[in-house]
């Protein structure tokens, strides 16, 4: 099968054939109709995460089940479903508490991985998914089952950045109506934030971003006011919006320290800072302990929305059903997975919400 392998750190993918081992107990075959880019990717790629080379990534991804192996249960063979990196065993104390996004158990993905490239070697099984390729093999906690009507191209969108930004509200912030929001950062995983935000009822939903045209899209995704991060005085605007104080909660949804240093200037007293956006290992933040601790604030992270597929994915689609969340609008360009170059370079520089990787 075709699949796109990264084989230099920093390096383009390309395209060559890739084996892929048959399907064991409890895994599912899947034939990819299409995979969003998301920044995740890109950092595995720029070796920001570390990793093992050569690698195959992508797992923002929609396709048809293939075949299914033993013991697996709620898909079969023919079935649309979502494909996600959310793999749990669903039996450590994480995935037994619900929480099966923080999945204590680990996965070798080198050692067990399915994929082996042309003259044999293995290949990692990039973010347990692997789906910038025709097909992937994926443990059964990965899918979930998806209603006809849902393109795949907007279902694919489902399987990360739509979860991660709506679930970090939903799920993680458990946000009450009511509460004021700041999203910082109007991107893919932003706009969704952004969408949660007004889902859960927030009173007052601030987008903060450096691009003009990135703060309009918010507009059209629901958000109250914005503000140009570049701005000197974004502090006092802020507090203007909100009669003079901050944010219950400020949301960062991207990964650069800076943005993480200037978001406890929005927080108010006994306010939340979720932390959505992932920095390359090794960055640090610098705070001041003292001043958490008297303001009484909350420094909480998430991962994946702390997402639970059965639990939330249905509950998005009848969102989506009903024309309360968007997808389709989220989507900037489709590219054949022969062009997976140019749709990184695009993602790289900034210019989409989402990039999908469409497969004939």
């Amino acid at each position: 099968m075709k699949a796109a392998v990264c084989r230099e750190f920093g390096q383009d993918l390309v395209i060559e054939d890739v084996t892929l081992a048959p399907v064991d107990a409890g895994q599912v075959h899947v034939k990819i109709a299409a995979c969003a880019i998301c920044h995740s990717d890109i950092m595995f790629q720029s070796g920001a995460w570390g990793g093992h080379l050569p690698a195959v990534y992508g797992h923002e991804a929609a396709g048809t089940v293939l075949s299914v192996g033993a013991g697996v249960e709620g898909v079969e063979v023919g079935d649309a479903v979502l494909v996600t990196l959310i793999r749990s065993c669903g039996t450590c104390p994480t995935c037994s508490s619900g929480h099966p996004t923080n999945c204590e158990t680990p996965y070798d993905r080198v050692g067990n991985s399915p994929l082996r490239g042309m003259n044999g070697e293995i290949l990692e099984h990039g973010l347990a998914t692997a789906a910038f390729a025709e097909e992937v093999v994926v443990d059964q906690s990965q899918v979930i089952g998806l209603p006809d009507g849902l393109a795949m191209d907007a279902a694919s969108l489902l399987a990360c950045g739509a979860i991660t930004g709506i679930g970090a509200v939903t799920n993680a912030a458990a946000l009450p109506k009511g509460a004021s929001a700041i999203v910082i950062g109007a991107g893919g995983v932003g706009l969704n934030t952004i969408q949660g935000a007004v889902l859960a009822g927030a009173s007052h939903v601030i987008a903060l971003d450096v691009a003009a045209d990135k703060l309009e899209g918010a507009k059209e995704f629901g958000a109250t006011h914005v503000v140009n991060a570049l701005d000197k005085d974004t502090v006092d605007q802020v507090r203007n919006i909100l009669g003079g104080r901050g944010a219950d909660y400020v949301f960062v949804t991207v990964g650069v320290v800076a943005a993480y240093k200037a978001a406890l200037d929005y927080l108010a007293p006994r306010g939340e800072l979720v932390m959505v956006g992932m920095t390359a290992s090794g960055q640090e933040l610098g705070i001041e302990p003292v001043n958490i601790a008297g303001m009484s604030q909350v420094l909480r992270g998430t991962k994946m929305g702390d997402t639970v597929l059965p639990r939330d994915i249905p509950e998005l689609i009848e969102h989506y059903f009903a024309g309360r969340l968007k997808l389709d609008e989220l989507i900037s360009n489709r590219y054949a997975l022969g062009q997976i170059n140019e749709a990184i370079a695009d993602t790289k520089a900034g210019h989409s919400r989402r990039n999908v990787i469409v497969f004939e």
